[in-house]
């Protein structure tokens, strides 16, 4: 409606309100990055992915196997922690990266093991409170604040550290796990989901779906196309000899 007025203001050569409307739209321009500074951040920050990096990374075999070592040590920890009702938040970075939520904690550079994890989180521990960041297969960061999520549609029941697993799997595309301090329940945010109901095998299958994709599953159809490419050329000049 301002655009059509601000067209008719030139049409008739109404200069004075031309000038309000012009001073309207830069003002307006700036309110709008204002009002919309969540939603901007997020599109930003998931800009800086580089998923081709990551699917070049996981099909070299070291770095396979340091991911699954990764993701049985985070499952065992997470169930052992649910059995004795240790609250957990775990973020898992991918594509996007998490350094800007890193600074809010203790940097910790250190290989994964289910006994770490555990001990970071023990609830008399100084960074029990916070989230836990594991990038590159190492636990990078503890004791980090998340953004929690303005979702008004989670359960009345979940507390603090559910909202803030899914607000940082609304900015990100960052794999979430979460361990209940009351009832010991292991839930998984991702994409500003919340599935609840985890254990240690159907935790353990989701993380290899999410972490690893059809990375495997494609380089083997690549090769048997390849294979069938081969065969069939090799008929063709068969048969070109009869």
């Amino acid at each position: 409606i301002l655009v059509v007025f601000y067209a008719l203001t030139a049409i008739f050569e109404m200069h004075a309100m031309s000038f309000l409307l012009q001073n309207v739209f830069q003002v307006g321009l700036l309110a709008l990055i204002i009002l919309f500074q969540p939603e901007l951040r997020a599109a930003l920050e998931k800009v800086g992915g580089d998923p081709l990096r990551s699917i070049r990374n996981l099909t070299e075999p070291k770095e396979v196997a340091e991911t699954t070592r990764a993701i049985d040590n985070i499952c065992i920890a997470a169930s052992d922690m649910a059995r004795d009702r240790t609250g957990a938040l775990i973020v898992i970075e991918r594509t996007t990266k998490l350094g800007d939520i890193m600074k809010t904690g203790v940097q910790v550079d250190a290989v994964i093991s289910q006994s770490l994890i555990k001990n970071i989180f023990f609830n008399k521990a100084a960074l029990h409170d916070g989230a836990m960041i594991i990038r590159d297969n190492r636990i990078a960061a503890a004791g980090c604040f998340l953004p929690l999520t303005q979702n008004t549609q989670i359960s009345k029941d979940k507390g603090t550290r559910h909202r803030a697993g899914v607000g940082v799997s609304e900015v990100s595309d960052a794999v979430v796990i979460i361990v209940s301090e009351e009832t010991g329940e292991i839930s998984l945010a991702i994409g500003g989901s919340l599935l609840g109901g985890q254990n240690y095998t159907t935790l353990r299958q989701q993380l290899t779906q999410l972490l690893f994709g059809d990375t495997r599953r494609k380089g083997k159809k690549d090769k048997k196309d390849k294979k069938k490419r081969a065969a069939g050329g090799e008929a063709q000049d068969s048969g070109t000899d009869k």
